[in-house]
């Protein structure tokens, strides 16, 4: 009995990582797709989006489950309940990849990013993508190290996120050089981007409490 159990929560595991990479995945298409601009690559984001989903609501059903056939206790309780957490949260990032694909998809066959904002949103992409990969990786190997390199990632998109709020607020937009949607757009992008490394900074401190069964305080990102 107590084998099977094991083998549910390294199900848990891979479940995880399984999730985790599709959401990698559909960040890089749908960031890819903002930037091309490539329509075809972003609805397939979009549609992929349900894959995760029903991984999501396996993993739930998974948890719940082991909660109350096996009634863990201790370590197995908190990989238990941190598995629950985890797989809300990597759901919510695959729905802020889906987001940026249905901009790109909204604006083909123009650029969603005007000239402008592009520079920011290469390094806003590029960042997004790094705590994609690095989620991917704390998931996989448990390396707590790694949960900084999360948090750099993150205070990198903060400030950048900052960057497009100077932008729609500078002279530019005001004399009509960005239009209406053009700053909806980077203003929205902005938010999906830097929300994604909230969550991504989300897993890193479940990892940590799954590691060392301390609790680290933080505020719950929004979705």
């Amino acid at each position: 009995m107590r084998e099977i159990f094991q083998q549910d929560l390294e199900q848990v595991g891979d479940d995880l990582v399984a999730m985790a990479r599709l959401v990698r995945e559909a960040l890089e298409g749908a960031t890819s797709a903002l930037l091309s601009p490539d329509l075809e690559l972003a609805e397939r984001v979009i549609d992929g989006d349900r894959a995760i989903d029903r991984l999501q609501e396996d993993l739930e059903q998974q948890c719940i489950t082991l909660l109350a056939r096996q009634q863990p206790v201790a370590t197995d309780l908190r990989v238990v309940v941190t598995g629950l957490r985890l797989s809300a949260t990597i759901e919510r990032m695959g729905d802020l990849a889906r987001h940026v694909a249905e901009v790109a998809r909204g604006r083909f066959p123009e650029q969603a990013i005007p000239e402008v904002a592009r520079p920011t949103f290469e390094e806003l992409t590029s960042s997004a993508r790094a705590v994609a990969t690095d989620v991917v990786d704390l998931l996989e190997g448990h390396d707590v190290s790694l949960a900084a390199r999360v948090l750099e990632d993150d205070d990198r998109l903060d400030a950048l996120h900052r960057d497009t709020f100077r932008l729609v607020l500078a002279p530019s937009a005001a004399d009509h050089s960005l239009t209406p949607q053009e700053i909806v757009d980077i203003t929205l992008l902005g938010r999906y981007l830097e929300r994604f490394g909230d969550h991504g900074v989300a897993v890193a401190r479940r990892i940590l409490f799954l590691v060392t069964g301390d609790a680290v305080a933080h505020t719950a990102p929004a979705r």
